[in-house]
């Protein structure tokens, strides 16, 4: 994907970022108890599940590390930008 798309699609989605020289998009997310931090993992997976398009994600006590990219192409696409912005819909 060319640098200018990644670019215009991250203005659409608040809090994930791309860095330099990576094809993955990124976001860690914040709760306040471990508990919370589960249920939204739960939620986020049957989100994936439904769209046939999966996460990687590292949990860290109330820290969720969320990667998102397509490795059929080996980078990413719009269905990351698609997924993270309904990802982010499960948050509030």
């Amino acid at each position: 994907m060319p640098q200018d798309e990644i670019e215009r699609l991250l203005a659409q989605v608040s809090g994930w970022s791309v860095e330099p020289g990576r094809s993955d998009l990124r976001k860690r997310f914040r709760f306040n108890r471990f508990a919370e931090t589960i249920a939204f993992v739960n939620r986020m997976a049957d989100l994936a599940e439904s769209e046939g398009h999966h996460p990687d994600f590292c949990v860290r006590f109330t820290n969720l590390d969320v990667t998102l990219t397509t490795h059929a192409v080996g980078g990413l696409t719009e269905n990351d930008f698609i997924l993270a912005a309904k990802i982010d819909a499960l948050a509030v």
